[in-house]
């Protein structure tokens, strides 16, 4: 039976992340009542429900990491990518849809902002702990990207636990820069300043959101694992003797760090079933040296229409 993955990594991002953002939604709160900054609400808002998204990654990752069980044999891997779709949601909901909302309010009914002096300070506070929650990430993720561009290994990352804490982090940063362009225009005497810089970040949300929403959801249908994994497994197969063809590798993701791999191979022909069986172990084997997240692998002789399951050890 596999072992729960080990998220160790992921848990230290998502803890960071927690602290910095309960501690900004507290002081943003406090300074938009002061000074009645709609764009100082507008982040507080976003670092509260980034602080709920936060607990949401917590359990889904606790969750995730509970042993295989009768009912699911496989295990709970999944369960974080559901519980990241969940945290996309509210990104939107949240997050996105009630900035714009609030921006346009304010635009529509501008009020001037009291002791604009406080915003400010809120402001380069809130930079100061959500940069060290994205170095953070950042780092967790740089480690696990290896060489690989930004962007492609944002797409292929398989831990929403991490990617997604690395997208609201970045977004919340920027999201900060326009709260500090909203104040600054509003003390100029633009009123509609505070307002547009709010609904601009809601924007910001609704565009993180959008991309989290579609990532999770490949996760959550079954996404394959990265073709250069696939590839080696094919590759190291071909090398056996006993291997004739390597008809077909599938392969999908049942957590962050969980692969699941079956083969079809035609054997040479004069292999006996019984060879044939002793192949299948070996290539098992094999196959888990490939990558340590492939922890379950099903080998089946595609001319015998004999299948062998084989689950690699722990």
């Amino acid at each position: 039976m596999a072992s729960a993955p080990k998220t160790s990594g992921s848990h230290k991002v998502v803890f960071a992340a927690l602290a910095g953002n309960l501690a900004i939604a507290v002081t943003k709160f406090a300074a938009a009542l002061l000074t009645g900054s709609s764009a100082m609400l507008t982040e507080a808002i976003h670092s509260s429900v980034d602080t709920g998204n936060q607990g949401l990654l917590l359990l889904g990752l606790a969750r995730a990491n509970r042993p295989p069980s009768q009912s699911h044999p496989f295990g709970y891997g999944m369960e974080l990518y559901f519980w990241s779709f969940v945290v996309a949601l509210m990104i939107f909901a949240l997050g996105g849809a009630v900035s714009v909302y609030q921006g346009v309010h304010k635009i529509l009914r501008p009020e001037p902002i009291d002791r604009a002096w406080i915003n400010f300070a809120v402001i380069g506070l809130s930079a100061l702990f959500e940069g060290g929650s994205f170095v953070v990430a950042w780092r967790e993720f740089k480690t696990l990207r290896g060489e690989v561009p930004f962007f492609r290994a944002l797409k292929g990352s398989k831990d929403p636990s991490i990617f997604a804490v690395l997208l609201e982090d970045g977004a919340a940063l920027l999201g900060l820069c326009l709260a500090a362009l909203g104040v600054a225009g509003s003390v100029a005497g633009l009123a509609w300043a505070d307002g547009a810089a709010s609904v601009a970040i809601g924007v910001l949300l609704v565009l993180i959101a959008a991309f989290l929403a579609n990532e999770t959801r490949s996760l959550l249908t079954g996404e394959a694992a990265a073709p250069r994994i696939v590839e080696a497994v094919r590759e190291a197969l071909a090398r056996d003797a006993r291997v004739e063809n390597v008809a077909e590798v599938l392969s999908m993701h049942l957590g962050p760090r969980e692969i699941l791999l079956g083969v079809t191979l035609d054997f040479q022909d004069q292999l006996t079933a019984g060879e044939i069986e002793d192949a299948a172990d070996d290539f098992a084997a094999l196959i888990r040296g490939v990558d340590p997240r492939i922890t379950r692998v099903f080998v089946r002789s595609g001319r015998a229409r004999a299948a062998y399951a084989r689950a690699a050890p722990p």
